[in-house]
């Protein structure tokens, strides 16, 4: 701590500092109340909109009525022992912990003739109510979901968890933004050099701010290297009830403040297919929903580059295979249909994003229907095109994370460029370079394809189907947990 960096005794020698390094006269919303303590002058300063007013005028109230008598014999404490009723208070010595603590919303108090500022936090951020994700919407189960305030995230997490063992680690992260970022995790479960490594990362990050909060935080956590690999090597989501469960299985979870999402790593691919519904069903209608899903996201990332395969192949379809060949293939070539036609779906959907509700449903309307009628009638596509790229599309919609979606959709692209070109045997090479780089990928140690590779079969079972709950006895058996077995009372 540097000497010029501690408060004067003198109170407006230590407002004079203080106003130009926080706007002080120059931003409205940072506002001081000049009173009287004990006899001296003091200063109340907060900024507009954080503050609780019926307690901030309870703590004035209280404040102005103490006598000269009452601050003896060491001020700071008798203030902070018996003349503030309020639970988190705390001291600051430096100008630096002053700013820190008044621009995050606290309160802080400063006293004629004391070297101390007395920090009350007495913040009230706005917010919204929890609400259930759109994203990850259930048929039966809650309908609360994360919310911008971190304070919020985590009781969301601890009604779910009341285990002694939950820890949330606290770090600023962005050197102007100082930006929240609380880490969680079960301290007797989760591997030590797991968390050791998300701390050592999120320590590590330089930068001024945070604005677009988990993403940009993801960004820098992650393997840097494989920028390009369009696969998401951590989880999303918003849902209290899945990071809960993740939390008992051993991963670690992240919450930033300004953001309903959480961080949850190390993930697997087959991590990404699993869906809050499948638990809320009975397990044998869990299990049909499961493999349905699974299919699903199959069919979509290779079904339209096979289809073109097979079409454009030297030697045609086979004939038990000629029912599925185009009637009419239209004017364009049929792998450039596929192409143009992923971007038609793409572009919809990027537009509905930016299209008010009311206009979303004539928008979806014209852009699947009327637009994909048009392009057949006038011979420009097939109409065999335009159902694969549709069951396609499903497949996606189908996948419960939307960034894992988006990697299968590149893919697909990917896969729909070499069949169109080098037809099966560029549809191989294809798969093979995928297959490569998705064995190659690794979340934080785990590996992107495991239980498959490497190989564990009970694992594996347990992702493909979806067990009763009474019979999960042990966590999963990915990287080194310290208890696999479930604690039973």
């Amino acid at each position: 701590m540097e000497a010029g960096d501690r408060l004067a005794a003198d109170l407006e020698e230590n407002l004079q500092r203080l106003g130009p390094l926080v706007g002080l006269g120059v931003s409205f919303d940072v506002l001081v109340r000049k009173i009287q303590v004990g006899g001296r002058q003091a200063a109340f300063l907060f900024i507009d909109g954080f503050i609780k007013d019926l307690v901030t005028s309870r703590l004035l109230q209280v404040l102005q009525e103490t006598g000269p008598g009452d601050l003896a014999p060491r001020t700071m404490q008798s203030i902070l022992d018996r003349h503030l009723p309020y639970v988190e208070v705390s001291t600051r010595d430096t100008l630096s912990g002053v700013i820190d603590c008044l621009l995050t919303g606290q309160a802080v108090l400063l006293i004629d003739q004391e070297r101390q500022a007395v920090v009350v936090d007495v913040r009230e951020y706005p917010t919204r109510n929890p609400e259930e994700p759109d994203l990850e919407r259930v048929i039966r189960g809650s309908r609360d979901g994360f919310v911008e305030t971190l304070i919020f995230n985590t009781v969301l997490v601890r009604r779910r968890l009341r285990d002694p063992a939950l820890r949330i680690e606290l770090v600023e992260v962005g050197a102007r933004s100082r930006t929240d970022v609380a880490v969680l995790y079960l301290e007797d479960v989760a591997p030590p050099e797991l968390v050791k490594t998300v701390k050592e990362r999120i320590g590590g990050i330089k930068v001024d701010g945070l604005p677009m909060a988990e993403k940009a935080l993801e960004e820098f956590i992650v393997d840097r290297q494989n920028w390009w690999n369009p696969f998401p090597t951590v989880r999303y989501t918003e849902r209290p009830d899945v990071a809960a469960i993740h939390l008992l299985e051993g991963h670690v979870l992240i919450l930033v403040d300004t953001s309903p999402s959480a961080i949850i790593l190390p993930v697997s691919l087959f991590h990404h297919l699993q869906h809050a519904q499948e638990f809320r069903e009975a397990p044998v209608v869990g299990v049909y929903v499961r493999l349905i899903r699974l299919l699903g996201v199959a069919v979509s990332w290779v079904g339209p580059p096979l289809w073109v395969a097979l079409v454009l192949a030297p030697g045609k379809l086979p004939p038990f295979l000629a029912a599925i060949g185009p009637k009419d293939p239209g004017t364009i070539h049929l792998g450039v249909q596929f192409i143009l036609a992923e971007f038609g779906v793409n572009l919809v959907r990027i537009a509905l994003i930016h299209t008010p509700t009311a206009l979303a449903t004539s928008l979806g309307f014209i852009g699947a229907i009327v637009l994909g009628e048009i392009a057949v009638a006038v011979g420009l596509f097939c109409r065999e095109a335009l159902l694969y790229v549709g069951l396609a599309a499903l497949g996606s919609f189908a996948t419960p994370s939307v960034e894992f979606a988006s990697a299968v959709g590149l893919v697909r692209m990917f896969l729909l460029a070499l069949a169109s070109v080098l037809h099966l045997a560029g549809l191989g090479v294809g798969l093979i370079a995928v297959l490569v780089l998705l064995a190659r990928t690794r979340s934080f140690g785990l590996p992107y394809l495991w239980p498959l590779y490497p190989l564990d079969v009970g694992a594996l079972w347990n992702v493909l189907i979806r067990q009763p709950v009474p019979t999960m006895v042990r966590r999963p058996r990915f990287l080194r947990l310290q208890q696999r077995k479930r604690a039973r009372r």
